[in-house]
């Protein structure tokens, strides 16, 4: 038996319907994004419906993304991906905002539309792109658009350095051993970054506190599944273990790329005693000195932190560390 498709008879594009997606993002995933989002898709689900030139193709839709940079919206690139695949001919979205905040993205990827013949449709300032006043228009728009974004960062920053001003700060608990909410002890990672306190004043390398920690099936806050050097050493010069805290260490250098950089030239705000610490601030203190004295290379030289201090009672010599090797065995003294 043979079986032979055939393909569904396509009319010539200026008579069969156009195949019309919805792209929809909201900011965030707040109830009142969601009822935005409904509100989106049911009003341009109706306006596909009422004309019979569209036929429905899909619903894209981004939550808690930011406009800014599109890369990062998995839905809207997936959109792009069917344009190109042949799949969608118009796109209606509500506005210019909704689609992107950034002038040089936003004509780029509707030049790019363009090229395969998909038209967008910007609802609220009812701009077409195939139109030919559609670009002209369409570039002045996303100048607003993109000025917009930008004041919206200034006016955030400015919020989030005067909470630094007056004394207030977080973190990203979720990425942060050691507190809950509220800066509120968490007993379990807290016994934690006492152990890494406790094991570099014994003269631990922080490779090898990783490896115990690894050792003992221990994971990192990102739940990986070791522990690196770094990590360690982020922790042992984290200021909140001892309860301060220095705000601002970083900055978002770009409002476009979000990209953060290190400080070096805005305000830093430090606060003492700000919550409840893990680690006593004089043993806090004491590894930090211990830690300047660890050379560029990452590697100790082999003297204890204390052996400087302590002297010998009968000859008046410093203490240091002696290695005793025998077979196999290794006892440090």
């Amino acid at each position: 038996m043979k079986i032979t498709e055939i393909p569904e008879k396509q009319l010539p594009v200026g008579l069969r319907k156009k195949r019309t997606a919805i792209y929809a993002r909201v900011s965030s995933n707040k109830e009142e994004q969601e009822n935005s989002f409904e509100a989106q898709k049911s009003y341009f689900e109706k306006f596909i419906q009422d004309r019979e030139n569209l036929v429905y193709a899909g619903t894209y839709a981004d939550y808690g993304i930011s406009g800014t940079e599109h890369t990062k919206r998995v839905e809207f690139n997936r959109m792009v991906a069917d344009c190109e695949s042949g799949k969608i001919d118009l796109i209606v979205t509500k506005s210019l905002s909704r689609f992107a905040r950034n002038t040089v993205d936003s004509l780029v990827i509707i030049r790019k539309l363009k090229a395969l013949d998909v038209e967008v449709y910007f609802q609220k300032e009812n701009i077409w792109t195939l139109d030919s006043k559609g670009e002209f228009v369409l570039t002045l728009l996303s100048m607003f658009a993109e000025e917009e974004s930008h004041s919206i960062s200034e006016n955030t920053k400015w919020g989030i350095r005067k909470l630094f001003e007056d004394g207030k700060y977080s973190v990203a608990y979720s990425k942060f051993w050691g507190y809950d909410k509220g800066f509120v002890i968490n007993e379990e990672q807290a016994a934690v970054i006492r152990k890494i306190f406790t094991l570099f004043l014994l003269d631990y390398s922080s490779e090898k506190i990783g490896k115990l920690l690894d050792g003992e099936g221990i994971k990192t806050i990102c739940n990986a599944p070791q522990w690196s050097g770094a990590t360690v050493i982020s922790i042992l010069h984290n200021e909140k273990y001892k309860g301060d805290a220095l705000s601002q260490k970083f900055y978002v250098e770009d409002f476009r790329t979000k990209k953060k950089v290190k400080n070096e030239t805005l305000p830093k705000y430090y606060v003492e005693n700000g919550h409840e610490p893990i680690i006593d601030r004089d043993v806090f203190d004491v590894v930090q000195e211990k830690l300047s004295e660890r050379p560029a290379s990452g590697h100790y030289s082999g003297n204890n932190l204390w052996a400087p201090r302590l002297r010998c009672g009968i000859c008046g010599k410093p203490f240091g560390r002696r290695v005793s090797l025998r077979k196999g065995y290794s006892d440090e003294m």
